[in-house]
């Protein structure tokens, strides 16, 4: 899915950077210059209470994995908050769900962080 959704920002004009290991978390779309950072989450490593479904073996592990995941995004979206950023987090569920509507969500969100405080040109 995180092809599709990057091909379709890149057809909408928008540029960014992937998978940025010098940023917390190492986000999966980063809008440096208006400091927007999009996570994709999947439904099975960040713990979908809707959709997760455990492994049957190695149940103690697999509980622990997850959650040293949540909580890793917990104080990942503190990190951004804290210093300015924009977050959007998808479920993967939603993007298979409604798919246009996600992204559209992300060009509105880049696009009105990188006009903040520039003149409108008519």
């Amino acid at each position: 899915m995180e092809i599709q959704v990057r091909s379709a920002l890149w057809r909408a004009g928008l540029r960014f950077r992937k998978n940025v290991a010098w940023l917390p978390g190492k986000p999966d779309i980063v809008f440096t210059k208006s400091k927007t950072v999009v996570f994709l989450d999947s439904c099975f490593w960040h713990g979908c209470p809707a959709h997760l479904r455990r492994p049957k073996s190695n149940q103690e592990y697999w509980q622990q994995k997850i959650a040293r995941n949540q909580r890793r995004d917990v104080i990942v979206n503190c990190f951004y908050e804290e210093n300015g950023w924009a977050i959007i987090r998808f479920w993967e569920h939603d993007l298979k769900k409604d798919f246009d509507s996600c992204v559209n969500r992300i060009i509105l969100a880049a696009r009105k962080s990188q006009n903040i405080g520039k003149a409108t040109q008519v």
